[in-house]
């Protein structure tokens, strides 16, 4: 089992249709955050998974809680709290890009605590941290102490995901990041991400330096570029995008994590072990079932990860 940490909210998207009036405005809920978005993904493609999250009692809360049901996750570490729920306004640029706009002071995600943090069992493999729960509080001093007590014990993975809306101070954000990527044994990250944190430096300097930390694998996520792979053994390389009819990106760099995630457990390569055994090929096979699963999720509205089945 993987556990995944973090915060489950409700993107809502314009559904205007042309000749609506001003005083109306029509949207489309959907299911997200990027926690819960990693963790739908990584049982859709068949991986045993649970959500650590706190969720409201309202309305939308037990939604979120209906969705992870119906997908199979294991709801067992979810904490329940009297507070709304997140939402996330989301923008979509004309080249697919998602502009994030959240409404979550105070709302329930943000009010798990160190005192709820479980027990874990050896059926938990890894942990999985990333997004705005980072640096808000008081989730992120949990989800702080839960790395810092499991490293070495378990795959540790983390994504930044950068998300400058819910917590604007960037100084935060790289003291958070820095800490975290000390203790993670696999970091994904995007070039925008990096660009927010460090701009004007070259991605491979600071993913070097998380390289010369903790790290054994960090991959490089560039859009419609592809990505790029960074490997403390084998050097580094990249692999173009399939070209894809791309209705909105939504959801792809959680896709290409919880493809990460899922080829290594198929492998059974999911821990700090493991990925010091992978070899040149195995990475390069890694790196392409996640760019591959990524892709097709660009091909479809919203964070719609795609099934097992539907990868080759």
């Amino acid at each position: 089992m993987y556990l995944v940490c973090g915060e489950a909210l409700f993107d809502f998207f314009s559904a205007d249709e042309a000749g609506t009036p001003a005083n109306k405005v029509a949207f489309q809920a959907i299911a997200g955050g990027s926690p819960f978005n990693v963790a739908v993904g990584l049982r859709r493609l068949g991986i045993d998974v649970a959500l650590l999250a706190g969720l409201s009692r309202d309305y939308l809360g037990q939604r979120l809680r209906q969705v992870l049901d119906k997908e199979g996750v294991d709801t067992r570490y979810l904490r329940e709290f009297d507070a709304p729920t997140t939402l996330a306004m989301v923008a979509v640029g004309a080249d697919g890009s998602p502009h994030y706009s959240f409404r979550g002071e105070g709302a329930a995600d943000r009010q798990l605590l160190e005192e709820h943090l479980p027990v874990l069992g050896e059926q938990v493999r890894g942990l999985h941290v990333g997004s705005f729960s980072l640096v808000v509080e008081p989730i992120a001093g949990a989800l702080r102490a839960l790395v810092r007590r499991e490293r070495g014990r378990r795959l540790i993975s983390l994504d930044p995901n950068v998300r400058l809306n819910p917590q604007p101070d960037i100084q935060l954000w790289r003291q958070r990041i820095a800490e975290l990527a000390g203790h993670a044994d696999l970091i994904k990250v995007s070039d925008e991400d990096l660009a927010l944190l460090y701009p004007g430096q070259a991605p491979e300097v600071r993913v070097q330096g998380w390289l010369e930390d903790n790290a054994k694998l960090v991959f490089l996520t560039r859009g419609s570029q592809g990505a790029t792979v960074f490997s403390r053994r084998h050097g580094s390389w990249s692999v173009a995008t399939p070209q894809v009819q791309v209705i909105d990106t939504v959801g792809a760099g959680d896709t290409f994590q919880a493809a990460l995630i899922a080829w290594l457990t198929e492998q059974g390569l999911d821990s700090p072990l493991g990925l010091e055994q992978l070899s040149r090929e195995q990475i390069d096979a890694l790196l392409r079932f996640a760019v591959n699963a990524a892709a097709l999720t660009c091909t479809r509205t919203g964070p719609d990860l795609p099934y097992r089945h539907q990868l080759t």
